[in-house]
């Protein structure tokens, strides 16, 4: 799907009881080692466009830093995730309408869209993917496979940019980061060499929002 994980990260970590607070750096991490991996299957395949990607990346990168590095309380970074969960769960399950009429790219309106869906990237740990392919979509500004290809990209420069965030506040790597590392790597290689064109993922989609509703509610509820 273009996307690197961040929500399933956050889901599948919080189901086995690790803090929202050390969740976010780690999500940010694994978002860098997969977001490498789809955007250059995407690349390779013909989807990204640099015209579409640089409006929304210029101001998201060092917003992206400010989102990682501000030091916010644990239980609203619980409820914040978990809405993101939840909206990432809706996003999911939404089917859009094939894009038969795009319409041209406002930059201003992309510049100020980027700048905010990186700061709450690097609040929140996801990346701001979940937040830019609806938008891309929403506005018709570009066909699915399109924003796929620009989403892997503008996914791996806010991680990068939030982790870089993370660490100047202090955060340091946890135990539980090489053996999921290594599946988010595996998972990501085969799930961007098919998504970037030979398989469709609308079954991995509801399963993936099923979850994410799981996580969601227990981070807001429950935790």
């Amino acid at each position: 799907m273009g996307h690197a994980g961040a929500s399933g990260y956050i889901a599948a970590l919080t189901l086995l009881g690790y803090s929202a607070v050390s969740i976010r750096p780690t999500a940010l991490l694994l978002n860098v080692l997969v977001a490498t991996i789809a955007s250059w299957q995407f690349w390779r395949a013909g989807h990204f466009s640099w015209p579409l990607f640089w409006p929304f990346a210029t101001l998201a990168v060092p917003m992206a830093f400010l989102g990682g590095y501000l030091p916010i309380p644990g239980r609203p970074v619980s409820v914040l995730v978990g809405v993101v969960l939840l909206a990432s769960a809706v996003r999911f399950l939404w089917r859009p309408a094939p894009v038969a009429d795009l319409r041209p790219l406002k930059r201003p309106v992309a510049l100020a869209a980027g700048g905010g869906i990186g700061f709450l990237s690097g609040m929140t740990g996801t990346g701001g993917g979940i937040f830019l392919t609806p938008i891309l979509l929403l506005c018709r500004w570009a066909p699915v496979r399109r924003v796929a290809g620009v989403t892997g990209p503008f996914i791996l420069l806010n991680s990068l940019a939030g982790l870089a965030g993370y660490a100047a506040s202090g955060w340091t790597v946890g135990s539980v980061l090489l053996p999921v590392a290594l599946a988010a790597i595996a998972g990501g290689a085969l799930g961007s060499y098919l998504g970037s064109g030979r398989l469709p993922v609308r079954a991995v989609q509801t399963l993936m929002a099923i979850v994410l509703v799981i996580a969601g509610v227990k981070l807001i509820f429950v935790t």
